[in-house]
């Protein structure tokens, strides 16, 4: 199932059309998306920014075109010795922090106007951008022959599969990704994740208010200022600047913006 398959079964059972997804999973990962509802699909970008959590199998002795196994085979190591625990755990720590990567060249991100895995697949030579990516942490989790599960908590714009990739040639062997799964996006974990089979028998039990979604701090407006926040105006403040969840007492009003000492509207919830 793709994200787009998974929005159009919400469309369904909800019987709305305003519905979109919080982050678009590779073809081969599983685990969690979550989805937004009605006017809560304003708020899915911020969702971009959250941190994320995922479980993954990286094999060691192959190397593919994709750095996951669904890619073609370009090197395969024979007769390989595998780092011992010590090893691994010692080279994750090089991986922690703000790292440079090269995403794949089978990925989304666009080269002079073009996907990139359009051009791969056409077998197009060019250069794929190094970014900073942050890698919050990276634990080695279990070892099987020449499979390590690891978890990686990292920030918006890391490839796994790059890491996965770059972890193996740090020890001086082609790995690729075998399996990927995404435990947590921000707020969101797989344990309170629910199927589509869940959403069918009774899909509006599961919903949860968009204020419970967003990660950012609390700020209650003055009364006699909702209806000028409303309006677009600012109201001054004395506040370092950054985004927040916006009430009226008990009443969410949407996400706004401290800025040079003003709070000022970002996104509305319609009254």
């Amino acid at each position: 199932m793709t994200s787009h398959d998974a929005v159009n079964f919400v469309r369904k059972i909800f019987q709305t059309r305003k519905v979109g997804h919080g982050g678009t999973l590779d073809p081969m990962a599983t685990g969690i998306l979550p989805i937004a509802i009605g006017q809560a699909t304003k708020f899915i970008e911020y969702l971009a920014d959250c941190s994320k959590t995922y479980r993954a199998e990286i094999l060691f002795g192959v190397e593919t075109d994709s750095g996951d196994v669904t890619g073609k085979i370009l090197r395969q190591a024979e007769n390989f010795s595998m780092p011992n625990l010590d090893e691994l755990n010692t080279t994750t720590k090089n991986f922690i922090g703000q790292i440079e990567q090269s995403p794949p060249k089978f990925s989304a991100i666009k080269i002079n106007g073009r996907k990139a895995y359009d051009l791969a697949r056409k077998n197009l030579e060019f250069e794929m951008p190094r970014r900073i990516v942050t890698i919050n942490h990276f634990k080695i989790l279990h070892v099987d022959k020449n499979i390590v599960t690891v978890e990686v908590d990292c920030a918006k714009g890391t490839y796994i599969r790059s890491l996965a990739v770059d972890f193996g040639a740090a020890l001086n062997l082609p790995a690729t990704l075998k399996s990927l799964d995404r435990v947590r996006v921000g707020k969101f974990f797989i344990e309170d994740a629910v199927t589509i089979d869940d959403l069918k028998i009774d899909g509006e039990k599961f919903l949860q208010p968009i204020d419970a979604c967003l990660d950012f701090e609390k700020f209650n407006l003055p009364a006699h200022r909702v209806k000028a926040y409303r309006n677009g105006l600012p109201t001054n403040i004395s506040a370092e600047n950054k985004l927040v969840k916006v009430y009226d007492g008990e009443n969410f009003l949407g996400v706004g913006k401290i800025f040079s000492g003003e709070l000022r509207s970002e996104k509305l919830v319609s009254s």
